[in-house]
């Protein structure tokens, strides 16, 4: 079983950058990639971006040019680099490892506490 564990969200002025970090650890035979996904309580969970263990990455369009998924395999963590933050980008936070097919996507792990960001206009 994958285990996933989000940190360094925080409180940020609009325009801003804020990094957060996955902390994976388990059984990641059936992870071919990892996803950033955000929650506010009035939207449901979305995708924000993925990393596959290949290199690929995608982004949504509302992030794309702002925000980066990057992943360190020695200390097996997932980063999130976000930069020119906009208000509604204010949402909780959450990794998970993932298994992508042609057809669906599949979360692998728990989902975690997740990570608050707060961004200030």
């Amino acid at each position: 079983q994958v285990h996933v564990a989000e940190s360094g969200g925080g409180l940020v002025q609009a325009g801003g950058s804020l990094r957060l970090s996955c902390a994976t650890s388990g059984s990641t035979s059936s992870v071919n990639a990892f996803g950033w996904y955000r929650q506010t309580p009035v939207k449901a969970r979305e995708l924000v971006a993925t990393i596959f263990t290949d290199g690929r990455t995608s982004y949504e369009d509302f992030v794309s040019g702002r925000f980066t998924i990057s992943r360190d395999t020695t200390e097996n963590t997932v980063y999130l680099q976000m930069n020119t933050l906009k208000p509604e980008d204010t949402a909780v936070y959450y990794c998970n490892a993932l298994r992508v097919t042609d057809t669906a996507t599949w979360a692998l792990a728990s989902w975690g506490r997740g990570a608050q960001v707060t961004v200030s206009s």
